[in-house]
């Protein structure tokens, strides 16, 4: 059975090989222009962000032929082959950036569990090509870009300033521990049972029966009455004799 093999291109610009687990395969992907990666997400093929566009069509086009050619099963989306390629189309007409992080919201939305919830979610916050940090630098170069054509607008730029700062510390805020808590996000009912297990074991064991606590309300109403079950009357003063 022909292995199948997709290439596809990510919303952090780069373009992806998955199913190449074979050597040749592997090494037909490195001969085009892939760099290989081998890490928990399993083997893949990647080009650089950096690389152009049009380099990105010819490399993926070009890979896709050799492979088809050693009668592998190869997924390659018009835009990315030389033969079909066809201008973009974005939903939002000139707000292609907004259009890309649309889709991003859907495969938040659309996560099954806390992998592919962090894995959509690392299009928002990667360090260096995540959408918060391109989000920054707009904001960055837009302040330092008023201050260079306007030094009198320097009120306006300062606020450009102020949100590429609010724009980092959500990013501090986030980026550090995101990953590893992401991916326990569908298993922390299960993961903390333990503690809460032992919780609610301790409590059991230092509740008071009802048992003690009726004893506790019979000895209570019992002292409070005992003055008065006597005789039925307070207790008098005793007068002197004459």
């Amino acid at each position: 059975m022909p292995t199948s093999i997709t290439i596809t291109s990510e919303f952090s610009g780069s373009v992806v090989a998955k199913g190449a687990t074979d050597d040749l395969s592997a090494q037909l992907l490195r001969h085009a222009g892939f760099k290989q990666i081998d890490d928990w997400h399993g083997r893949r093929h990647r080009l650089p962000t950096t690389t152009p566009l049009a380099d990105q069509v010819a490399i993926a086009s070009h890979a896709a032929e050799m492979l088809r050619a050693a009668r592998y099963d190869v997924t390659l989306p018009p835009s990315l082959d030389t033969a079909r390629m066809s201008p973009p189309v974005h939903a939002l007409g000139p707000y292609a950036a907004g259009a890309e992080l649309l889709s991003i919201t859907d495969q938040i939305r659309a996560a099954e569990d806390g992998a592919s919830l962090q894995r959509a979610v690392d299009h928002l916050l990667h360090p260096e090509h995540g959408a918060l940090e391109r989000v920054r630098e707009a904001l960055e170069a837009a302040g330092e870009q008023v201050n260079d054509l306007d030094d009198d607008a320097y009120a306006l730029a300062d606020r450009f300033g102020f949100a590429s700062e609010f724009v980092s510390s959500a990013q501090s805020e986030l980026v550090d521990s995101e990953a590893a808590e992401l991916r326990r996000v569908g298993d922390a009912s299960t993961s903390y049972s333990p503690a809460r297990t032992v919780r609610d074991h301790r409590g059991a064991a230092l509740a008071t029966s009802p048992a003690a606590n009726q004893a506790k309300v019979s000895s209570a109403s019992s002292s409070q009455t005992a003055p008065c079950s006597a005789t039925g009357h307070p207790p008098r003063a005793s007068t002197p004799r004459r």
